[in-house]
């Protein structure tokens, strides 16, 4: 099977699927001057968009990376926002990890690893 890329610049592709696995890059929100709780939901929700255009939606994703730019500031009402995210019943193998983000107003990037249903 061939590999499939989506969004795809010189320097990388938003979405790469390959056999029945999506590979989402780096997500992160689109006002960068929102508090973490808006961050989160912007970057959840591109997350979401791009898991639907892959052909798969967040009841498939497998593992999660979080990336923030001040865990012990922002780890708590992340987690608000990606508990009322994420559905019941189909929590993903996740890491969260303090990074200096590319930009400095960045709050939190995700990477997602999802299945692609059937």
């Amino acid at each position: 099977m061939a590999i499939q890329r989506l969004h795809t610049d010189k320097r990388m592709s938003q979405v790469v699927i390959h056999r029945d696995t999506v590979y989402l890059a780096g997500q992160v929100a689109n006002d960068l001057s929102a508090d973490i709780e808006q961050q989160t939901r912007e970057t959840l929700a591109m997350v979401e968009q791009l898991l639907l255009e892959a052909g798969t939606d967040k009841h498939h994703v497998l593992s999660v990376t979080l990336y923030l730019k001040d865990i012990d500031a922002h780890f708590a009402a992340m987690n608000a926002v990606w508990d009322q995210w994420l559905p019941d019943g189909v929590a993903p193998a996740r890491a969260t990890v303090q990074a200096a983000l590319c930009e400095p107003e960045i709050l939190i990037e995700a990477t997602v690893v999802a299945a692609l249903p059937g």
